[in-house]
């Protein structure tokens, strides 16, 4: 165990996290892709959560490099999970780190009356350490929502926490990470009317052609996952083919949404080049220039090297 994970406590399964099914074998992880040409960052990975033969953090980094993978942005959603992602950032050359309160954590938050003590601890953990360098991921999440039966006062919440950390973005020149499922609206509605940071990721982009166009206009980044490399994923092949390059990202949103073709195994940063590889068809573009943009753009969206 690292000193990150002593620090910060125990990963989390991804049981633990979100339901999930499958046999043994559909767990098993994939095998490392061929190497990328120039390296890329995947902006957006949760290494606290264990999947499957989980890689510890160490490990997961040296695969991710191995592939031309050599930097991964740690996200926190949660009070343990922000906690992890300073203590790994601070820990492993490897990783900047972004925090917040994932939109599903509000209402629950705000049921048990500590949603302000919660705001204000993630507050504290981005001012922490210089490779703090997003709020996010945050947003709403309308899918969630309708599952959870907290009604009005649930989506409140969910609000005002959003609105809070765009304030907090600002106020602390962090990059805003927004989560966005079933809520398209919703999202532009609030970055509308609160003002939008200079820097700003849509996370595992998931809307169409029309709604990529409106991001892209008030000056996101738009982050691409597995996600795309999905048979049904057609609408955003559609967005990424409007995407210019210098505002395109690739992230994992690990152990989440592996790429074809090894949807539903345990996924992880060194599987970014599968995804990178699906996306330079979609944009007809030489996969060294792709990548070369992708890093570019990465660095400006969380601001320096590390």
């Amino acid at each position: 165990m690292s000193t990150a994970e002593e620090g910060a406590g125990p990963t989390r399964s991804r049981a633990a996290t979100e339901e999930t099914s499958g046999s043994r074998r559909d767990r098993e992880r994939p095998p490392a892709p061929e190497p990328l040409p120039y390296p890329v960052v995947d902006n957006h990975c949760h290494l606290d959560i264990a999947d499957g033969d989980w890689l510890d953090t160490a490990d997961a980094v040296a695969a991710a490099a191995a592939v031309g993978v050599p930097r991964i942005v740690q996200i926190g959603c949660d009070l343990p999970g922000a906690r992890w992602a300073v203590a790994a950032a601070a820990e492993h050359d490897a990783l900047v780190a972004g925090v917040a309160l994932h939109p599903n954590e509000a209402p629950r938050l705000a049921a048990a009356g500590r949603l302000e003590e919660a705001l204000a601890e993630i507050e504290q953990l981005a001012q922490t350490h210089d490779k703090v360098r997003a709020v996010g991921e945050t947003g709403l999440d309308r899918f969630r929502h309708a599952q959870s039966g907290t009604g009005e006062d649930g989506w409140a919440a969910q609000e005002e926490s959003f609105r809070r950390h765009i304030d907090l973005a600002k106020r602390l020149d962090k990059t805003l990470v927004i989560h966005d499922r079933d809520a398209h609206d919703d999202v532009l509605r609030v970055l509308d009317t609160e003002g939008a940071p200079e820097r700003w990721v849509m996370h595992c982009f998931s809307g169409d052609e029309a709604f990529a166009r409106q991001c892209l206009d008030r000056g996101a980044y738009l982050s691409f996952a597995g996600t795309m490399t999905f048979k049904n994923a057609q609408q955003l092949r559609d967005a990424l083919s409007v995407t210019p390059l210098d505002r395109v990202l690739v992230e994992t949103d690990a152990p989440y949404l592996t790429p074809a073709p090894w949807r539903g195994r345990p996924n992880a940063s060194y599987l970014v080049p599968l995804t990178v590889r699906a996306m330079a068809e979609v944009l007809q573009a030489d996969l060294e220039t792709l990548c070369r943009a992708i890093d570019g753009n990465t660095e400006r969206a969380f601001g320096g090297t590390w």
